[in-house]
This record gives structure tokens, sequence and C-alpha cells, in this order.
């Protein structure tokens, strides 16, 4: 049923996107909210759209930016210290790509850097440390760290055409996604210049039981402490009293 309403928009868009049409390509999200449950194992969102003639996608998920810190461990006297760190600004929480062809294929890396496609092309600030020697290294761990978090994937996703102007493209989201409000860039490229994009918005948000607690232990930290500690003091105790008597 999602497969045949998808395709009626589809049809949709295509009726619409005329010589006239100011914009050479429109998209859209299969959803604009996707919302986190007790048990949720992570979720798929379908990119979806139509251009005004051939060309090349690309599609960029991003989510909320955050502040991060990259530390060097070091070893000292046989044991393992935290030696020299980087802090970052403005790193998305999540970051995803795909695309039609191989990026190296659809433009050249002037143009992918300057539109942030790819990984390699991805800007974070560094508090005004970007042009130290280690600046390179503390990145790159950066994105590796975010990688065996299953949010920036390596791999590039697929973007699919239905003709010559109908595509679509699956982004997948992690158990563990942050969450926040998402940003969904669709680039159309030709001759390896951008000729279009539009953006889409994603919210990613806690319900039920799982968000009160969530927005609890935020908005009162001290007190979600103060609580934990003593339901683990109670439940030690009662531990303690039940290994007694048997």
């Amino acid at each position: 049923m999602k497969l045949l309403l998808v395709m009626a928009v589809f049809a949709v868009l295509a009726s619409i996107m005329t010589p006239a049409r100011a914009e050479p390509v429109v998209a859209d999200v299969s959803t604009h909210l996707v919302a986190i449950t007790t048990g949720f194992t992570g979720t798929e969102v379908l990119v979806f759209g139509a251009t005004d003639g051939e060309g090349d996608v690309a599609v960029v998920v991003r989510g909320p930016e955050r502040e991060e810190v990259v530390r060097r461990k070091e070893r000292l006297a046989g044991i393992w210290i935290h030696g020299e760190s980087f802090h970052f600004a403005r790193v998305p929480s999540f970051y995803a790509v795909a695309a039609n062809k191989p990026l190296a294929e659809i433009a050249q890396p002037p143009v992918l850097a300057r539109h942030q496609i790819g990984l390699e092309n991805l800007r974070v600030a560094a508090e005004g440390r970007e042009n130290e020697p280690e600046h390179k290294a503390f990145t790159q761990a950066l994105v590796r760290l975010k990688q065996e978090q299953g949010l920036f994937p390596g791999k590039i996703g697929n973007v699919q055409f239905l003709g010559n102007q109908l595509f679509r493209a699956t982004v997948a989201f992690p158990a563990n996604v942050p969450v926040g409000t998402y940003t969904v860039e669709v680039f159309l490229l030709r001759k390896g210049e951008v000729a279009g994009a539009q953006t889409a918005p994603l919210v990613i948000s806690k319900i039920g039981l799982g968000a009160d607690i969530f927005l609890f232990a935020h908005r009162d930290a001290p007190i979600y402490g103060a609580i934990a500690i003593v339901m683990a003091l109670v439940a030690g105790s009662g531990a303690a009293f039940l290994f007694r008597k048997a």
C-alpha cells in the first residue's frame, strides 16, 4: 500500500515538472516524524522526488549539530591516560549520503567540497586549530568513532531512477540515532555542477514513557541522578536481604 502511495506521488511530481517550472528538482520524504518508542530498533525513511530532465542526484542527510571532543590515549608508566584533545563544534550527530553514481563521477572535488557531499568533504570547526598539524588526524578519528557508532555510514547509499525523472533512495537510521531536527538535502547535478537543490525537514523524537524519562533526566539532572542512586541502593539492599534469607 505504501509503495502504491509513493508511486502515486511520483506521478504527480512528474506531471508538474514542466519546462516552465522554476525548480529543476522537487523532493520529499515518506515521513517527517520518526517516533522513538520503547523497543525501537531503527528505521528507514524513503526520499523521493522528480527532476525536470536527465541528471545525477545526490542525497545528504544531516542530524542536529553538536560539540564533540576527541582525546588521544597515551601510555605513561604502564598506564593509559588521556593525552592531547581536540574540541570540534557544529558536528552533525548523523551524516549519510546516497547517489545514483560514485561521487567522483557526478562532480569534481571542488563542487563536492563546496556542498559537503561525502564524508571526506565534511567540514567541522576545531576552535581555530584547523591549521595545526594534528587537525587532520583528529578529524579522521572523529569520523572513525562516528562510523563505529553507526552514525556516519561509510558506504554511499543508492539513488534509484525510475525512468529519466523519478528517483528514490532509502536512508537507514540505527537504533541509537540521536533525537532532534534533521535536514535532507537533495542535489541535482548536471555536467559536474549543481543545477538545483531542495531541502526537506525530518524530526526524530522520543514519545511515551521513554520520552518522559529522557526529558526529566535532561531537565532535572541532579534530581534524576539522586533518584537513580537511591533506587540502586534500594535494589542492592533488597538483593543482599534475599541472599541472607536464602
